[in-house]
């Protein structure tokens, strides 16, 4: 849903841009990751022009793919039950909403050290052979190109660096499929140890905050 408050921005005078956000914390108000990426959000979409489409994953969660999305996604429409449609109508609403944006955010709290399992579901509905990548036998092909993506990246500890990093199975993971249908413009703001007391918590916030105004 478009926030009435935000102001709709242009990337030229000819060119609008339109902000995919995509929420996925089960924190809900309480989220980090939700927190930052409206900042992001409200920042990318102060001039005029913009528009902003807010999917939140946890509030609204997507089913896990079953046997009538597999197998209906590889059939034409024609041949497809009525369970087949409806799950392929789902799968298309999902891409044409990341074909529509120039910009996505992707606010991703880090759940045992990997993406949570509502913006996986989304993920395994938009990575879809034919539709968004290609494979070849010189190797897929992504098929989405001239995306921007902000990936914010919340966690109890530090992955960034030290002895975590090896850990981090969200941003590496994100970045690769993203890159796997074609997306490779990615920047990462991270909102690190939240389970390290409030202090620390605190500082991990604001440094959250202070790239956002950077980036943005």
């Amino acid at each position: 849903m478009a926030r009435p408050d935000v102001q709709p921005v242009c990337r030229g005078p000819d060119q609008m841009t339109h902000v995919l956000m995509l929420l996925s914390s089960p924190r809900g108000k309480a989220s980090l990751s939700t927190r930052v990426a409206n900042a992001l959000a409200d920042r990318l979409t102060l001039r005029p022009g913009a528009t902003l489409k807010v999917r939140d994953l946890a509030a609204e969660t997507l089913p896990h793919i079953n046997p009538a999305y597999v197998v209906g996604r590889m059939l034409a429409p024609e041949k497809r039950t009525a369970a087949q449609l409806e799950a392929v109508a789902l799968a298309e609403t999902l891409v044409a909403e990341l074909e529509a944006a120039d910009v996505l955010i992707i606010a991703a709290s880090m759940i045992n050290f990997a993406p949570s399992s509502t913006l996986k579901a989304w993920i395994d509905h938009i990575v879809w052979p034919g539709r968004t990548m290609l494979p070849t036998p010189e190797g897929p092909r992504g098929l989405i190109k001239g995306k921007k993506v902000f990936v914010v990246a919340a966690s109890g500890g530090i992955y960034s660096s030290g002895p975590m990093a090896a850990n981090d199975m969200l941003v590496p993971y994100l970045k690769q499929i993203l890159g796997f249908i074609g997306i490779t413009d990615i920047e990462t703001i991270r909102a690190e140890a939240q389970s390290f007391g409030p202090d620390k918590a605190a500082q991990g916030a604001a440094a959250a905050l202070e790239q956002v105004a950077v980036v943005a």
